[in-house]
């Protein structure tokens, strides 16, 4: 199928659609909740979410929202109703062997993904981060433009780790964090909440 349907018409939805025509899309629709929005990067915006169900025969599906909470829900409501998600990849990215990434992710231009690594569900990878060899991340989680991890690092769901930040080798962070720009991780991080600072702590 050539025809794709992007939830989320923003800045991130103009980014999955560059990367979906590369992937070989012809035909991208955007469906948004601001009625007010007729295009997004040159492509119609045909309706709102809850209109979703008009296209399931037609089309692929991709949840272009930066929200987790609100990824995951819309992702569920996809799929209960036999929506077909799915995961882009840009070609200019870097996926070395044994990389799992799941259903509804997507994968940005300048990325480098080592071996061994698992991506969970519907997360976002961000311009030119770096994602180091026996990485887990969870499901929703966003590693943000220029962010690092570096080997064998964790990451709970619905975790965002921000622009320019640095997770070094081993370690471990929960669930439901949010990792400032430019932090650096230096210890696991056991207690959900918004991490900041060299090296970084909650605040």
């Amino acid at each position: 199928m050539d025809r794709l349907i992007i939830i989320g018409a923003s800045g991130h939805g103009k980014v999955c659609a560059d990367i979906a025509e590369k992937n070989g899309y012809r035909d991208i629709f955007f469906l948004d909740d601001d009625r007010e929005l007729r295009f997004c990067a040159g492509h119609k915006v045909v309706g709102v979410t809850a209109e979703f169900e008009k296209y399931l025969d037609s089309a692929d599906f991709f949840i272009a929202i930066g929200n987790s909470r609100i990824r995951q829900r819309i992702t569920e409501e996809v799929e209960s109703a036999g929506g077909n998600l799915i995961t882009l990849v840009h070609p200019g990215a870097v996926i070395e062997k044994n990389v799992l990434i799941g259903t509804g992710s997507v994968v940005m231009a300048g990325v480098v993904i080592n071996s061994e690594t698992t991506v969970g569900k519907g997360g976002i990878i961000n311009t030119s981060s770096s994602v180091d060899h026996d990485c887990r991340l969870g499901d929703y989680v966003h590693v943000a433009v220029g962010a690092h991890l570096a080997g064998a690092v964790s990451v709970g769901n619905h975790t965002w780790i921000g622009a320019g930040a640095i997770v070094s080798n081993n370690i471990r962070i929960c669930d439901g964090c949010m990792i400032g720009a430019g932090a650096v991780v230096v210890r696991d991080i056991e207690i959900s909440g918004t991490y900041m600072g060299v090296p970084a702590g909650i605040h």
